[in-house]
């Protein structure tokens, strides 16, 4: 293997991002925000893109402001030409605040949370929170005066909230053995002292702040000194917060670590690992002059909601993939919507679903198949599973060992299920089956999948990094020498 110090600029990079993007709304926030500095034009779905999506341009639009899609339009793109496609999605398992989130016991104050997707949620205690999410702001039009509603996002740095673990002394021996979560009774977090801070929304509420809530059943539910830090965080008045969708992080920054520095320690590694490289791949190739050639469509697709199954306006069993396909055709021909056209391109086009892979475990190490047992450092991961779990074929798993042939990169790892295990999947058979693209599942190796902190080797990001380039470049060239 190469010096591993060769590996950790690029590495430092994605612990920025993946400090920075605590949620969805922050991930495509700081993805949207990269791809505007390197020339992407945003574009509104409101809109028709027709007259504006030209060969040579690069775009993105977002979705609820939680999933992306951003791509580049080869010079050379003529109707009917090929999309090349990299898949990830911006949500990871997390406690997510309720509608009604005030909620009090035994004299503390606490918040009233949701699991969200398949947590390992006994990771979550004892860990310092902070709370980051969407925040609907209500204000006047300075020339109108009519009442518009903005959308502000929020990251609490501070560790305001804990769930706490039980002391070994009051537990019984049963459950020493084997630690229980109860996702309803055991997993709300402490925010502080209900004395302490009833005094202080004594204080807080001395003015007309009660009128209001009065009028606002809403409020009424939360709690009255989260409203107010959200306030002040803000920079607005407590009486201007229409609404929030809020969740809790670890406050823990995303680190190197290893005895060499050769792994990267983080919350939401799985997906916002593919987000940040898919980004930057794209980036990448539309920046370089191999793109100067290029007669087809490079795009990222970044779906929220993969976690909980990918059914949502925003999810991978939407239309978003099919409508970016069709609304960038159409607009590339003139306006002209060709069923035939459209057609032609998807049997030209290719989408790379993308989703974190499990590396073999070395105290675990019976729970791989022997001979499908990727490893971190090692290599980005082909996902196989016969039962269409994933959708890697004969096809599309050559496609992608030959374009990594061609650009003499590091060589694919296999990971294919124990017969007498399950297989997760991820978002491959979703958009297959939504749009008839050909889709191989693969991702980088990671341990510790869905806990609160989970851990890649950073030799992997450059792995993934390398691929995804490859893809965007040599693609067109094997799909044609391909027969049938």
């Amino acid at each position: 293997m190469a010096d591993i110090k060769q590996f950790i600029p690029f590495a430092e990079e994605a612990c920025k991002y993946l400090s920075a993007s605590p949620d969805p709304y922050h991930a495509v926030q700081n993805s949207a925000t990269k791809l505007e500095s390197n020339g992407y034009v945003q574009l509104s779905k409101r809109n028709p893109f027709t007259d504006t999506v030209q060969p040579g341009g690069k775009y993105y639009y977002t979705v609820n402001k939680t999933a992306l899609v951003a791509f580049a339009v080869g010079p050379n793109y003529k109707a009917g030409n090929g999309f090349k496609i990299i898949g990830g999605h911006t949500d990871s398992p997390n406690l997510k605040v309720k509608p009604r989130s005030k909620k009090n016991g035994s004299g503390c104050v606490m918040l009233g949370v949701e699991c969200y997707g398949g947590g390992m949620w006994h990771t979550w205690f004892d860990r310092d929170l902070g709370i980051s999410g969407r925040v609907l702001v209500r204000s006047t039009n300075s020339d109108s005066g009519k009442e518009t509603i903005e959308q502000k996002f929020l990251k609490i740095d501070d560790p305001i909230a804990r769930v706490s673990t039980l002391c070994i002394h009051l537990q019984s021996a049963d459950e020493r053995r084997a630690f229980a979560v109860n996702k309803e009774n055991h997993l709300s977090p402490i925010l502080g002292t209900q004395q302490i801070l009833e005094n202080a929304v004594e204080e807080q509420l001395t003015g007309n702040i009660g009128e209001e809530e009065e009028k606002d059943f809403w409020k009424k539910e939360q709690e009255p000194l989260l409203l107010k830090l959200i306030a002040s965080k803000l920079g607005i008045d407590v009486k201007d917060i229409a609404d929030f969708e809020l969740n809790l992080f670890d406050t823990q920054p995303a680190a190197l670590g290893g005895i060499q520095s050769e792994f990267l320690y983080s919350g939401r590694l799985d997906n916002l690992a593919t987000c940040f490289v898919s980004t930057e791949a794209l980036i990448a190739h539309s920046n370089s002059e191999c793109f100067e050639t290029d007669g087809d469509v490079s795009m990222i697709c970044l779906f929220d909601h993969e976690e909980v199954g990918s059914t949502s306006a925003q999810g991978a069993g939407s239309p978003l993939i099919a409508e970016a396909v069709g609304r960038v055709t159409t607009a590339l021909s003139g306006g002209e919507s060709n069923h035939d056209i459209r057609a032609a391109c998807v049997r030209k086009s290719f989408f790379l679903s993308i989703d974190q892979a499990h590396a073999v475990h070395p105290n675990y190490a019976a729970k791989h198949e022997s001979n499908h047992a990727p490893q971190m450092n090692k290599g980005v991961v082909i996902k196989s599973n016969a039962n269409q779990r994933y959708t890697t074929n004969g096809i599309t798993g050559f496609i992608v060992r030959e374009i990594v042939r061609k650009a003499g990169i590091t060589p694919m790892q296999e990971f294919c299920v124990r017969n007498d295990c399950p297989c997760g999947s991820t978002i491959g058979p979703i958009v297959a089956s939504q749009t008839g693209i050909r889709t191989i599942d693969a991702g980088m190796p990671q341990l510790s999948m869905h806990s609160c902190r989970e851990v890649m080797g950073i030799v992997d990001l450059t792995n993934g990094l390398d691929l995804f380039c490859a893809f965007f470049k040599h693609f067109r060239d094997i799909d044609d020498a391909l027969e049938g």
